[in-house]
């Protein structure tokens, strides 16, 4: 029986100048699947027309009448596969082969095989190959290990990927990856991609946003590829676009204000100002600080388990947090959402004279784009992890230490939390220096 499966060459070389090499089998014009076979070699030592590896490959990528005789031996295989499940009648000979073949299988394992499929359900493990029905399930799965803003975070992905087919007009499909995928997508979320925010419709995203797509679609795609859903994918040329923010932070003088600012025309609004310090004397995320329960206090110390990183962490109280958990907030800190105190933070703030003019950039495409605000207009919740990572790093806080109740893994992540003028580093380095000797105070 001839059947239409086919060896072919990818066209997206590696980083190490090979492609790999895939069998393809088509059930119909719409339904085919790519098979992977472990086999790799240099595009120009392909010969398209015979299907096979061309004798003068050079010795260092194997020898080539020994590799052809291993992919013919895996395109046997893949026959003998979709021959058995014909006869077999079974109805999903797509799903059948998927589930069956690897470049190692023996075909007189076939029947017991069968045999096994057949008692684990009716359906032989068929699998809904659909890019967005298989995203849809990766969510799923994830439901229960990461934090509710990871989940959201996918779903944003996935709205974003769906305005993209929309805006295309073609189908996104696993076999859809390649660097004009790619090329493509990154120039629409950049340039196209149209989003709300604060009621106001925004065309274009950040370097960071556009970052985060392309991380997370990556990650996912590699998560499909373990499991074996999908044949291997090379993804080596989906970079992911990042930029360092402008983000940030408040100086204990800052922080020191909120605390002593008058809000008895706005006596509502004392629960945020609490919540905000509270977030900077901690170092926590805004999804952490507002979970804290009575249970996480113990000796002057607090006990925290991130939701992000899943990491414990154990924090020193200050006076100044003990008293906002413990007398203000009876070790139950007040409900709210992380939109609610990021509005009225900002007007704390300005209550406060934190009104410095701070300029921020970022990059759309190659164009930089400069915004003036008062600093109270950039403060968010996320302004507390920077304020109290940049304090006790000023203060001489071993970073390491910081680190340990920051949760960053890396130094290199937790430089990106520092943010400290040139004056203050010039100080800093002068206190380095005075301690030593080597300068004297002029």
């Amino acid at each position: 029986m001839l059947l239409p499966i086919k060896p072919i060459l990818d066209r997206r070389p590696r980083r190490n100048g090979t492609n790999l090499i895939s069998i393809q089998y088509c059930h119909s014009s719409d339904q085919r699947i790519v098979l992977y076979t472990g086999l790799a070699v240099p595009a120009r030592f392909w010969n398209k027309k015979q299907q096979k590896i061309s004798s003068d490959l050079p010795q260092q990528f194997g020898q080539a009448a020994e590799l052809n005789m291993r992919l013919q031996k895996m395109i046997r295989v893949a026959e003998d596969i979709v021959s058995f499940a014909l006869l077999h009648k079974v109805e999903d000979s797509i799903a059948f082969l998927k589930n069956v073949f690897q470049p190692d299988f023996d075909p007189a394992s076939l029947p017991e095989r069968f045999k096994e499929m057949m008692q684990a359900g009716p359906d032989l493990g068929a699998v809904n190959l659909d890019f967005f029905s298989q995203l849809d399930d990766y969510i799923k799965t994830k439901r229960r290990k990461v934090s509710a803003g990871m989940i959201r975070t996918y779903n944003v992905v996935k709205e974003r990927l769906l305005a993209f087919q929309k805006c295309r007009k073609v189908k996104i499909t696993f076999d859809s990856f390649d660097f004009n995928f790619y090329d493509n997508l990154v120039n629409y979320l950049t340039y196209d991609h149209t989003h709300r925010r604060r009621n106001i419709t925004i065309r274009g995203l950040k370097r960071n946003s556009v970052g985060t797509t392309i991380k997370q679609l990556r990650i996912f795609i590699r998560d499909r590829v373990r499991r074996k859903i999908i044949p291997a994918i090379d993804l080596a040329d989906f970079k992911i676009w990042d930029e360092e923010t402008d983000a940030i932070y408040l100086t204990v003088a800052e922080i020191q204000a909120l605390c002593a600012v008058d809000l008895s025309a706005h006596p509502q609004w004392g629960r945020f100002r609490d919540m905000f310090v509270l977030g900077c004397y901690t170092g926590l995320r805004f999804s952490d600080f507002s979970a804290i329960r009575s249970e996480d206090i113990r000796q002057g110390m607090l006990y925290k388990k991130q939701g992000k990183s899943d990491h414990w962490v154990v924090i020193p109280l200050r006076p100044e947090a003990f008293d906002i958990l413990v007398n203000r907030f009876n070790k139950r800190v007040p409900k709210t959402t992380n939109e609610e105190l990021n509005r009225h933070i900002k007007k704390i703030a300005r209550l406060a004279g934190i009104d410095t003019p701070i300029k921020a950039s970022y990059k759309r495409g190659n164009q930089d784009i400069v915004t003036t605000k008062p600093k109270y207009a950039w403060i968010t919740t996320h302004t507390c992890r920077r304020s109290f990572c940049t304090n006790e790093f000023l203060a001489g806080t071993p970073p390491e230490l910081i680190m340990k109740i920051s949760g960053h893994k890396s130094l290199k992540d937790f430089y990106k939390y520092i943010r400290i003028t040139p004056e203050e580093a010039g100080r800093k380095i002068q206190e380095i220096w005075e301690k030593r000797g080597e300068m004297q105070i002029v």
